[in-house]
C-alpha cells in the first residue's frame, strides 16, 4: 500500500468505528476541535470534570491532554484521566501548549510525562525543545520562535525517552519515532491565521491513534490529513474565516483521490 492508501484506510476506519475521543483541552478551541472530530467521523467528548474522568476514559478510543488552559480545574483532571487511560490501555496524545512560556506550562507536562507514557507528543518546535531540556528554545506566548528542523534532535530525545511518536508542527511537520523520521509538507499559509488548528491537529492525532496502534503511523496519517484538508479548504476559501468552514467540509468529504492528489511525504 502507498502512504496515501494507508492514510485513507485509517480515515475509513475512523468513519466506520466513530471512536470516542475525550479531550481535556483549551476552552478557546473546544468548539473547533469538537467540530473537526465530528467532521472526520469521530465522536468528541470535551470535559475536565475529575469526577467523571474514569467513566469517560472507559468508553474512549483516545484521550487528549492539552495544556492550552492551565486553570486549576483543568489541571486537576489531567492526571486522573491519564491514570485511567494507562489502566485501560487507551492511547494518550499530549499537547504541551506554551511550554517554555511560563513555569507552570513547562513543569506541568514534564510532571505528567514523569508519571505516564504518551502515545504521541505533538507541539511546535519551541514546545518540543523545551520538553527535551533545550535551554536555547524560546516561546512567544503559545507560538514558536524556532523552525521545525531545529527541533529534530529534541524530538528524537523525547521519542527515545518516552517510547512514543513525536510531532513537531509547523509549515512542514516532522514526525519522529525511534530512528524513523518523516516530513509532511503542504497545507495552507492561511492555517496559522485560524486559532486552534494546532490543537485540532492534536485531536485528529487521537482519532487516528484510536484506530491505528502504531504511533508513528497514527501521527503521520493525522498530519497528512490535516495538510490535505488545509489545501482542499484553501481552494474554496477567501480568508481565514472561510478556511475554517471549508476545513470541516474537507475532513467530511475527503476521498482517497484527494489524499493521493495532495499528500506530500518526505522520508
Amino acid at each position: 500500500m502507498t502512504d496515501a492508501d494507508k492514510v485513507f484506510s485509517d480515515i475509513e476506519a475512523i468513519r466506520a468505528k466513530a471512536p470516542v475521543i475525550l479531550s481535556i483541552t483549551n476552552y478557546v478551541v473546544t468548539n473547533t476541535t469538537a467540530n473537526a472530530l465530528l467532521a472526520l467521523g469521530a465522536s468528541p467528548i470535551m470535559s475536565h470534570a475529575v469526577e467523571e474522568m474514569a467513566e469517560l476514559v472507559a468508553i474512549s478510543g483516545g484521550v487528549v491532554i492539552n495544556l492550552g488552559t492551565v486553570a486549576p480545574e483543568y489541571l486537576a483532571a489531567m492526571d486522573p484521566a491519564w491514570t485511567a487511560a494507562d489502566e485501560a490501555g487507551v492511547p494518550v496524545v499530549l499537547d504541551p501548549v506554551g511550554a517554555g512560556a511560563s513555569m507552570l506550562r513547562t513543569v506541568t507536562p514534564l510532571a505528567l510525562l514523569g508519571a505516564h507514557r504518551p502515545f504521541i507528543i505533538r507541539g511546535n518546535a519551541s514546545e518540543i525543545m523545551t520538553l527535551a531540556g533545550d535551554s536555547g528554545s524560546a516561546a512567544r506566548g503559545v507560538d514558536s520562535t524556532a523552525k521545525t528542523d531545529s527541533a529534530d534532535n529534541a524530538a528524537r530525545v523525547l521519542s527515545a525517552k518516552y517510547s512514543c511518536a513525536v510531532v513537531v508542527s509547523g509549515e512542514k511537520d516532522l514526525v519522529v519515532e525511534g530512528a524513523a523520521k518523516v516530513r509532511v509538507l503542504g497545507g495552507s499559509p492561511l492555517m496559522p491565521r485560524v486559532t486552534g488548528l494546532g490543537c485540532t491537529a492534536t485531536a485528529i492525532c487521537a482519532a487516528f491513534a484510536a484506530v491505528n496502534k502504531n504511533p508513528l503511523e497514527a501521527a503521520l496519517h493525522a498530519c497528512v490529513t490535516m495538510k490535505v484538508a488545509g489545501e482542499m479548504a484553501e481552494l474554496k476559501a477567501s480568508g481565514p474565516g472561510t478556511l475554517q468552514l471549508h476545513l470541516y467540509d474537507a475532513l467530511y468529504n475527503m476521498k482517497a483521490q484527494d489524499v493521493a492528489d495532495h499528500i506530500k511525504v518526505v522520508r
